[in-house]
Protein backbone atom coordinates (compact mmCIF):
# COMPACT_ATOMS: atom_id res chain seq x y z
CA UNK A 1 0.00 0.00 0.00
CA UNK A 2 1.57 3.30 -1.14
CA UNK A 3 1.24 5.89 2.36
CA UNK A 4 3.32 8.61 0.58
CA UNK A 5 0.69 10.51 -0.43
CA UNK A 6 -1.19 9.74 2.76
CA UNK A 7 -3.79 7.45 3.62
CA UNK A 8 -7.28 8.05 5.69
CA UNK A 9 -7.71 6.55 9.09
CA UNK A 10 -9.81 6.65 12.26
CA UNK A 11 -8.62 7.34 15.53
CA UNK A 12 -9.71 6.12 18.62
CA UNK A 13 -7.26 7.85 21.74
CA UNK A 14 -7.40 7.34 25.36
CA UNK A 15 -5.30 9.30 27.57
CA UNK A 16 -5.02 9.18 31.70
CA UNK A 17 -3.73 12.56 32.93
CA UNK A 18 -2.57 11.85 36.88
CA UNK A 19 -1.56 14.61 38.85
CA UNK A 20 -1.66 15.53 42.58
CA UNK A 21 -3.56 12.44 43.52
CA UNK A 22 -6.74 13.12 40.54
CA UNK A 23 -6.91 10.98 37.92
CA UNK A 24 -8.38 12.21 34.69
CA UNK A 25 -9.56 10.41 31.80
CA UNK A 26 -10.21 11.57 28.16
CA UNK A 27 -11.35 10.26 24.84
CA UNK A 28 -11.19 11.48 21.48
CA UNK A 29 -12.62 9.59 18.23
CA UNK A 30 -11.06 11.42 15.32
CA UNK A 31 -10.61 11.49 11.79
CA UNK A 32 -6.89 11.40 10.69
CA UNK A 33 -3.81 11.03 8.19
CA UNK A 34 -1.45 8.21 7.84
CA UNK A 35 2.11 9.53 6.19
CA UNK A 36 5.03 7.58 5.11
CA UNK A 37 8.24 9.48 4.15
CA UNK A 38 11.27 7.28 4.18
CA UNK A 39 11.69 5.08 7.58
CA UNK A 40 8.93 7.59 9.55
CA UNK A 41 5.25 7.83 9.57
CA UNK A 42 3.45 10.42 10.45
CA UNK A 43 -0.21 10.27 12.12
CA UNK A 44 -2.06 13.22 11.90
CA UNK A 45 -5.72 14.63 12.88
CA UNK A 46 -7.35 17.33 14.72
CA UNK A 47 -7.99 16.95 18.71
CA UNK A 48 -11.00 18.70 19.64
CA UNK A 49 -12.32 19.44 22.83
CA UNK A 50 -15.65 20.43 22.61
CA UNK A 51 -15.98 21.32 26.85
CA UNK A 52 -12.37 23.31 26.45
CA UNK A 53 -13.58 24.80 23.28
CA UNK A 54 -10.53 23.86 21.55
CA UNK A 55 -9.18 22.35 18.77
CA UNK A 56 -5.50 21.92 18.04
CA UNK A 57 -3.10 19.94 14.83
CA UNK A 58 -1.52 16.99 16.31
CA UNK A 59 1.13 14.93 14.41
CA UNK A 60 2.79 11.89 15.90
CA UNK A 61 6.19 11.36 14.34
CA UNK A 62 7.12 7.42 14.59
CA UNK A 63 10.39 7.14 13.93
CA UNK A 64 12.10 4.31 12.19
CA UNK A 65 14.65 3.57 15.82
CA UNK A 66 11.53 3.34 17.99
CA UNK A 67 11.24 7.01 19.14
CA UNK A 68 7.81 8.81 18.98
CA UNK A 69 7.39 12.49 18.77
CA UNK A 70 4.23 14.60 19.71
CA UNK A 71 3.52 18.10 18.49
CA UNK A 72 0.04 19.48 20.00
CA UNK A 73 -1.00 23.30 18.66
CA UNK A 74 0.85 24.96 15.89
CA UNK A 75 3.14 28.11 16.07
CA UNK A 76 -0.22 29.86 15.02
CA UNK A 77 -1.93 28.53 18.43
CA UNK A 78 -1.75 30.40 21.98
CA UNK A 79 0.22 26.67 22.97
CA UNK A 80 2.87 24.33 21.11
CA UNK A 81 3.71 21.85 23.01
CA UNK A 82 6.38 19.19 21.86
CA UNK A 83 7.33 15.90 23.27
CA UNK A 84 9.46 13.30 22.25
CA UNK A 85 9.45 10.07 23.59
CA UNK A 86 12.68 7.26 23.82
CA UNK A 87 11.95 4.04 26.23
CA UNK A 88 13.90 4.04 29.00
CA UNK A 89 15.36 8.00 28.71
CA UNK A 90 14.48 11.54 29.96
CA UNK A 91 14.47 13.86 26.85
CA UNK A 92 14.22 17.67 27.22
CA UNK A 93 11.91 19.61 25.24
CA UNK A 94 9.69 23.00 24.79
CA UNK A 95 6.15 24.06 25.57
CA UNK A 96 5.27 27.12 24.30
CA UNK A 97 2.57 28.78 26.46
CA UNK A 98 0.96 32.39 26.03
CA UNK A 99 3.10 33.28 29.26
CA UNK A 100 6.56 32.03 27.33
CA UNK A 101 8.41 29.29 26.54
CA UNK A 102 8.76 26.78 29.52
CA UNK A 103 11.70 24.01 29.12
CA UNK A 104 10.17 20.25 30.06
CA UNK A 105 11.29 16.48 30.07
CA UNK A 106 9.52 13.31 29.77
CA UNK A 107 10.91 10.26 31.25
CA UNK A 108 9.52 7.19 29.02
CA UNK A 109 8.99 3.49 31.17
CA UNK A 110 7.33 2.36 28.44
CA UNK A 111 6.74 2.65 24.91
CA UNK A 112 5.16 0.41 22.20
CA UNK A 113 3.92 0.49 18.48
CA UNK A 114 2.28 -1.88 16.92
CA UNK A 115 1.07 -1.73 13.54
CA UNK A 116 -0.09 -4.11 10.43
CA UNK A 117 -0.15 -3.40 7.17
CA UNK A 118 -2.99 -5.73 6.07
CA UNK A 119 -5.44 -4.80 7.23
CA UNK A 120 -3.78 -1.26 7.58
CA UNK A 121 -4.11 -1.17 11.54
CA UNK A 122 -1.86 0.00 14.80
CA UNK A 123 -1.56 0.52 18.58
CA UNK A 124 0.76 3.08 20.26
CA UNK A 125 0.61 2.78 23.97
CA UNK A 126 3.07 5.72 25.94
CA UNK A 127 3.56 5.78 29.63
CA UNK A 128 4.98 8.81 30.62
CA UNK A 129 5.98 11.39 33.41
CA UNK A 130 6.39 14.74 32.98
CA UNK A 131 8.76 17.60 35.02
CA UNK A 132 9.43 21.01 34.54
CA UNK A 133 12.13 22.94 36.13
CA UNK A 134 12.77 19.80 37.59
CA UNK A 135 9.62 19.60 39.33
CA UNK A 136 7.26 16.23 38.49
CA UNK A 137 4.11 17.53 37.06
CA UNK A 138 2.31 13.86 36.35
CA UNK A 139 2.08 10.96 34.90
CA UNK A 140 0.45 10.00 32.15
CA UNK A 141 -0.83 7.23 29.52
CA UNK A 142 -1.82 7.59 26.09
CA UNK A 143 -3.31 4.72 23.62
CA UNK A 144 -4.26 5.65 20.37
CA UNK A 145 -5.84 3.07 18.16
CA UNK A 146 -5.81 3.61 14.26
CA UNK A 147 -7.34 1.78 11.37
CA UNK A 148 -7.74 2.57 8.09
Amino acid sequence: MDMTHGVPISIHLETFVTQDGDTEHHVFDEPGTLVQLNDTLYIRYREEDKEAGTNYPVTLKLRGNGEVQLSRGSANDDIELKLHFANERRVLTQYRTPFGVIPVETVTPRLDVRMTTAPLAGEIYIEYQLFAQNQHVGDYRMRLLFNA
